[in-house]
């Protein structure tokens, strides 16, 4: 336990456990600290899952920047969490982190997701715009009111009134990359495609193939009857 807690730096009820490459909350954090623990700062590690926060019931601001956590991310009721910063994971499914964030963290008022794909910005897809970025602020607003500040800024009146409005409509959806066509090979002995018939292939059954008319037409547009026949050339 004391080669443990040399790993913990303790600010009265702040902690910090950074760097040590662990891919579950140690259970020691829990039982040591988590009655009185309102800081918990688990940047730099590997965290796949944050399941060792349940001992943590005062916790109000938790930072797990810099770790692996995905969409199966799941926190247990922390109502008195108003701080959350989840920058630089591997979140990609943005309706989904957000309505369980609604679920399990009433009090929540500060959330950043920056370096996520979840979170579209030109650091993650440089496919991305400023009004990608807007359009995600507007839909996290909408399913998570009473947040005061999202990534590095305040939220706005103006944003707050657009969340309420069009908010649910906003959500940024990447499309999905469709793979390249395949060209045929000609040593495969496929024929390439063509959107004619099979049997018009070949120009010399091509209806289309320019060649001498047989035919002479003698309307009154017939413009000198410039169409020769065949038995006249």
């Amino acid at each position: 336990m004391a080669d443990n807690e040399s790993l913990v730096a303790l600010n009265g009820t702040q902690i910090s456990y950074i760097g040590h490459d662990c891919k579950d909350i140690p259970d020691f954090l829990g039982d040591t600290y988590g009655q009185f623990a309102k800081r918990l700062d688990l940047s730099f590690n590997e965290l796949r899952s944050l399941a060792g926060l349940k001992m943590f019931t005062e916790l109000e601001e938790l930072v797990v920047d810099n770790n692996l956590l995905g969409n199966d991310l799941q926190l247990p009721r922390l109502p008195n969490l108003h701080t959350l910063t989840l920058n630089k994971n591997q979140l990609t499914d943005i309706e989904v982190l957000l309505e369980h964030l609604a679920d399990v963290t009433p009090s929540l008022q500060y959330l950043s997701l920056l370096g996520n794909e979840a979170c579209p910005n030109q650091l993650v897809d440089p496919d991305k715009d400023e009004d990608d970025y807007q359009r995600y602020r507007y839909f996290v607003l909408h399913k998570l009111p009473k947040l005061k500040f999202l990534d590095t800024r305040k939220v706005t009146k103006k944003e707050v009134m657009e969340a309420q409005a069009r908010g649910a409509f906003m959500k940024v959806v990447k499309p999905k990359s469709e793979p390249p066509p395949k060209e045929a090979k000609s040593e495969s002995g496929l024929l390439p495609y063509t959107p004619l018939p099979r049997g018009s292939s070949e120009a010399k059954n091509h209806k289309g193939v320019f060649t001498k008319c047989r035919y002479v037409y003698y309307g009154k547009h017939s413009e000198g009857n410039r169409f020769i026949r065949n038995d006249q050339l």
